[in-house]
């Protein structure tokens, strides 16, 4: 009996928590040994995570990649159309700034064969679902989430907690350790 070949299916790897969970961490993790399997891999950053370095996606922990700072999900698929090798795997942090359209994009390409691999906030400072990462865990074909440590008691932290509410009210301010801090359900009452 003949058998046939299955066509190419990709994948949609989420890895998500809050602040100071090791996500961005775990995502260069991955990236890094797709390059090492000499896989064509690209990594893709919002423009406005300027933190660490306006280029390289930087962990909290100083662990880099190099990445294409991107304004938007079109700026992506204009980069993906722009290549002359083809990808194999892409990457993408601080999935929660890019709008819903970043859904159906990933889907399209995880169909077409692709390895896509995101990183996000699942919810804001006030434990609200952060931007498309609802929709984007629901499409996910595999989900981490990440726990942080609380800053108060020490127990495993699901919660980012924007420590000065003066400061701004929008649920988009990217910041670090100077902002946000990492509590569990408990001490996020404090």
């Amino acid at each position: 009996m003949e058998r046939t070949r299955q066509p190419t299916v990709g994948i949609i790897e989420i890895i998500c928590g809050p602040m100071f969970s090791g996500k961005t961490e775990e995502l260069i993790k991955r990236l890094t040994r797709s390059k090492i399997a000499k896989k064509n891999t690209v990594v893709f950053k919002p423009i406005i995570d300027k933190r660490f370095d306006e280029i390289q996606v930087v962990s909290h922990s100083d662990q880099k990649i190099v990445s294409i700072p991107v304004k938007d999900t079109d700026a992506i698929k204009s980069y993906l159309q722009n290549t002359e090798k083809p990808i194999e795997v892409i990457g993408i942090d601080e999935a929660q700034f890019f709008d819903n359209s970043i859904v159906q994009f990933v889907e399209q390409l995880a169909n077409s064969g692709l390895r896509v691999v995101l990183s996000g906030l699942d919810q804001d400072f006030e434990g609200k679902p952060f931007g498309p990462m609802p929709l984007l865990l629901a499409a996910a074909d595999v989900v981490t989430k990440q726990y942080a440590i609380c800053i108060i008691c020490g127990a495993p932290a699901s919660k980012s907690h924007r420590v000065n509410l003066d400061i701004d009210n929008n649920q988009i301010l990217v910041g670090g350790m100077e902002i946000y801090e990492a509590r569990c359900r408990a001490c996020l009452q404090f």
